[in-house]
């Protein structure tokens, strides 16, 4: 594997689809190192489903070795019973980072859209273009939940290298501050 700086982790969690997306950056260059999703609809109870988030992130963890990890915060929904379940999968995330002793810190959903379009209230399919002009992908992951996890991580990116990100107030203001970018 390439040798990075710092290599972080970006998790998305759910309890039917995880996604994560690993980012390597070197010299503030950020680059997709690895992402994925873990599928979970198959597994038949809850307590399974934690168990193969544990089992998933405690893996990518030690094959990537990431030096922070980002995770998406659970929303409040109308519904209480999937927001509970939602958190538990966030905290199950969460301990199995916590276990390899990295250093972990939660974004709210707004956060993280707002941090990659300039807009809280963006949608996914927004992000997810946003994250293939950033690191000048060829194509997008095929499920969003992947395109998330990237976008926890590159949140976690610009919020911590605040001062040297280059700011825009959405879609406008990066075409005209890149006008040699292609949209595809």
């Amino acid at each position: 594997m390439k040798e990075y700086e710092k290599i972080i982790l970006g998790i998305d969690p759910g309890t039917n689809i995880l996604g994560y997306g690993l980012i390597g950056i070197n010299k503030n260059n950020i680059e997709l190192i690895s992402t994925g999703v873990v599928k979970m609809q198959q597994l038949e109870n809850h307590q399974l489903k934690l168990r193969k988030i544990f089992e998933s992130i405690t893996h990518i963890i030690e094959e990537y070795m990431p030096d922070e990890v980002a995770v998406e915060a659970p929303f409040f929904g109308k519904n209480v019973q999937s927001m509970l379940k939602l958190g538990r999968a966030q905290g199950v995330a969460m301990a199995a980072t916590l276990i390899k002793d990295l250093p972990i810190i939660e974004y709210a959903p707004r956060k993280i859209k707002q941090s990659l379009t300039g807009k809280g209230g963006a949608s996914k399919e927004q992000v997810a273009q946003m994250i293939k002009n950033l690191l000048k992908l060829n194509s997008l992951p095929k499920e969003l939940d992947a395109s998330d996890g990237i976008a926890v991580a590159i949140c976690h990116f610009f919020q911590k290298n605040h001062s040297k990100e280059k700011k825009y107030t959405g879609w406008d203001a990066y075409l005209k501050a890149n006008p040699k970018k292609e949209i595809k």
